[in-house]
């Protein structure tokens, strides 16, 4: 599409004029707002590369291997108050300008993704819309964008992928990806402060990097934590293990049989305190009743038969919120 100034606007429409009064006063109108809509068009904003009609070329770094650095907010931090890290996971190679390759962790190999380019250096691959903000061969810096439906907001979301040159990590910085993927002195001060708040009221607590684990001092008890599997369609997304780390635990031989689902906070000294039901009820007095069975079964059975590792964030033990899921065997079979 060729772009219009509005003084080419005013000559055309002129000379339309003069030379076609055949044409009706109806089709001279439809004309000329056909011709103000392409002008309108004309966003100053549109980033344009190289002569490629406004449409992101990725010609320039064609074949070049990036590795992901770092993911961080606006304000310079891959944390947040939740204790949530944006982590950097991607690696990717441009084929061409309608072609990347994305590393799969899961399956170990590049997989050839489609990509759709649009205007002002917004792209679209693997389920996911971008926006180029740096493109060198020694460096890519992508903003991630909100998408709804059909609607993508390219005023950004504030989030930024960082991306060096394998090439460049090996050759000119002298390092390697994960020395480079440490976490920086802001989000160490961050997370001490966040650490301090958390063991002194346990209503502070938030998730932690490295979740709380449990290990079992009895052959009768059993824990199995729940596993987000993070994929192509997620981007690998797999932060709810440690956003809401949920056990499922067995108890054999039990007093009787039972199921409870509570939350406990689990301090940075490995002990737990109860949190509440992960379960609605229809009365308060049976609500009550929940309460008082299962953290009896979390004082008795869970404190006695588990040893407890705290949650860390960056190394450091805190305070963090864990779901759990027990159920109690009291049946001869239950051993099998």
């Amino acid at each position: 599409m060729h772009w219009i100034s509005n003084n080419n606007i005013i000559i055309l429409v002129k000379t339309l004029a003069m030379k076609q009064n055949i044409i009706t006063f109806g089709l001279t109108l439809l004309l000329i707002n056909a011709i103000i809509m392409v002008g309108c068009n004309n966003n100053p904003h549109i980033v344009k590369h190289n002569g490629e009609k406004d449409l992101i070329s990725f010609k320039s770094i064609k074949g070049i291997s990036y590795t992901e650095i770092n993911r961080r907010q606006k304000n310079g931090l891959s944390f947040n108050e939740d204790g949530y890290q944006l982590e950097p996971q991607w690696k990717v190679n441009f084929v061409s300008d309608d072609s990347v390759c994305i590393y799969s962790f899961i399956k170990k190999r590049f997989l050839n993704f489609p990509l759709s380019r649009g205007y002002d250096s917004v792209f679209n691959t693997a389920r996911t819309w971008l926006k180029v903000k740096k493109m060198s061969k020694d460096s890519l810096v992508l903003e991630i964008l909100k998408a709804q439906n059909d609607t993508v907001d390219i005023t950004g979301a504030g989030i930024y992928m960082t991306f060096y040159a394998d090439n460049y990590v090996k050759n000119v910085l002298r390092s390697d990806t994960t020395t480079l993927r440490h976490a920086s002195r802001k989000d160490s001060l961050f997370i001490k402060s966040l650490v301090i708040k958390a063991n002194t009221d346990i209503k502070k607590a938030f998730a932690a990097r490295q979740p709380v684990a449990f290990i079992s001092k009895s052959p009768s008890i059993k824990v199995e934590k729940w596993k987000a599997k993070g994929d192509l369609l997620n981007n690998f997304d797999s932060s709810d293990d440690y956003l809401y780390p949920t056990f499922t635990i067995i108890i054999n031989k039990a007093y009787t049989n039972f199921y409870y689902s509570f939350s406990v906070y689990v301090d940075e000294k490995g002990q737990m305190h109860y949190g509440e039901p992960l379960i609605a009820f229809l009365g308060e007095g049976i609500r009550k009743s929940y309460i008082h069975e299962s953290q009896a079964v979390m004082n008795s059975y869970l404190k006695y038969y588990l040893q407890v590792i705290p949650g860390k964030t960056l190394n450091m033990p805190h305070t963090s919120l864990i779901n759990i899921h027990v159920e109690g065997k009291a049946d001869a079979l239950a051993m099998r």
